[in-house]
């Protein structure tokens, strides 16, 4: 069974910083590039970064410079350093196995999530 673990999230002025964790289990993690992703009330959840199998990471614009994704195949974890956090990176952060064509590799498998709140 596919499972996801997100933890890390919470409440920070804008400016802070948190580090995000996913734990994966039920598939080849080694073999997949992974993902994180958000998702606001309203928008379509959104990848906003992502890393190869060999650690090779591609962010979306609007974090590139203040988040770093990174991972650690043997303990089979992802996790996602935040840094100069704004007020419009308030959203729900999830992982998960991004395809090539915009869609996941377990759509039917998303973790809880972790909550980010940034705000004064």
């Amino acid at each position: 069974q596919v499972q996801f673990v997100e933890s890390g999230g919470g409440l920070v002025q804008p400016g802070g910083s948190l580090r995000l964790s996913c734990g994966a289990s039920g598939f080849t993690f080694g073999i997949f590039v992974m993902g994180w992703y958000r998702l606001t009330p309203g928008k379509q959840r959104e990848l906003v970064a992502s890393i190869t199998s060999g650690g090779s990471p591609n962010y979306a614009d609007s974090v590139k410079g203040r988040f770093t994704i990174s991972r650690d195949n043997a303990k089979k974890m992802v996790y996602l350093q935040m840094n100069s956090l704004k007020p419009e990176d308030t959203a729900a952060y999830y992982c998960n196995a991004p395809r090539a064509s915009g869609s996941v590799y377990f759509g039917d498998y998303w973790g809880q999530g972790t909550q980010v709140t940034v705000s004064a």
